[in-house]
């Protein structure tokens, strides 16, 4: 693969998960800034909205992966190297920093409420189960349209997005309903937040290894069309 198409790659992650953290993590900023004003249900279709749009956006690029979670299935899965897996993960990273950072020039002091936490009284090992079920449905659902040929790619969007938004709406209250390392740790970094931080990585591991069984046993060895959805039908193979 050249350069300029990694480079491309790596802009189109960087890019999605920047716009996918701004929205989820400002969404929250701005509900507290506001006192309520954006409402819970805004909060958690936003983005579900935004994978939607990103997915149409750049899937043709990189896979619009926009999240670590998603690109270690694929790589547990055997359809993407670990070596290019290294690069999306720095560059969702970095998107989701930028983004973080972007959220507090504009709410200052009141970003960390855009950072992911535990809610409801619930234990950090009880929040790493809960990443983990939520995890596992998203990543089930992105590995199983990624399998089916009538919706792998942009098709796909809508179920994935629509995916997003359901979790968000019902389990928000209780970790914020992250599924998504990146989308966590770039406002934890930018607003020197770090309660509950490690539930953001090990609750999304375990659900996508939960998952990678489950499409696993459903689907059996990857299909071409889940090769070519990992890896973005433009973006070329490595």
């Amino acid at each position: 693969m050249r350069p300029s198409d990694v480079a491309r790659r790596l802009a189109a992650e960087a890019v999605g998960t920047f716009v996918l953290t701004l929205v989820a993590a400002g969404g929250d900023a701005a509900d507290f800034a506001t006192n309520g004003i954006v409402g819970h249900a805004a909060r958690y279709l936003a983005p579900g909205l935004t994978v939607t749009a990103m997915i149409f956006t750049v899937s043709g690029i990189s896979g619009a992966h926009i999240n670590p979670a998603v690109t270690l299935a694929f790589v547990v899965r055997g359809v993407f190297p670990i070596g290019l897996a290294a690069g999306y993960w720095a560059a969702q990273i970095v998107g989701a920093l930028l983004a973080g950072l972007a959220v507090v020039f504009a709410f200052g002091a009141m970003a960390s409420h855009g950072a992911n936490h535990v809610g409801l009284g619930l234990t950090p090992a009880a929040g790493v189960a809960v990443e983990a079920v939520l995890t596992a449905i998203l990543v089930t659902v992105i590995l199983g349209t990624s399998e089916e040929k009538a919706v792998v790619g942009k098709n796909a969007a809508i179920a994935v997005g629509f995916t997003v938004a359901a979790l968000g709406l019902f389990a928000s209250p209780l970790t914020g309903a992250s599924m998504n390392p990146a989308r966590s740790l770039g406002p934890a970094i930018a607003t020197l937040t770090w309660t509950d931080w490690w539930v953001y990585l090990a609750g999304p591991a375990a659900g996508v290894l939960l998952a990678v069984a489950v499409v696993g046993l459903i689907y059996g060895p990857p299909s071409e069309e889940e090769r070519s959805a990992a890896h973005g039908f433009f973006g070329g193979k490595s």
